[in-house]
């Protein structure tokens, strides 16, 4: 029986390395489009605030 053990130790650990090499490879794609939309949105509410205005003056602490 305690052979058996020894034995049975080796195969879990692969099963959950085979587990774990399946999860950290999965395809996590899907957040990154609707961040891309959405800084998309941002630079463009960016560039409207900012196309009417007057440009900001440089102060210099010299």
């Amino acid at each position: 029986m305690a052979a058996l053990a020894w034995l049975l130790i080796p195969v879990f650990a692969a099963f959950g390395a085979a587990i774990w090499g399946g999860w950290a490879a999965r395809n996590r794609t899907t957040g990154d489009v609707t961040e891309l939309a959405g800084y998309a949105k941002f630079r463009e509410a960016m560039e409207k605030s900012h196309s009417g205005s007057e440009p900001v003056e440089q102060i210099s602490n010299a």
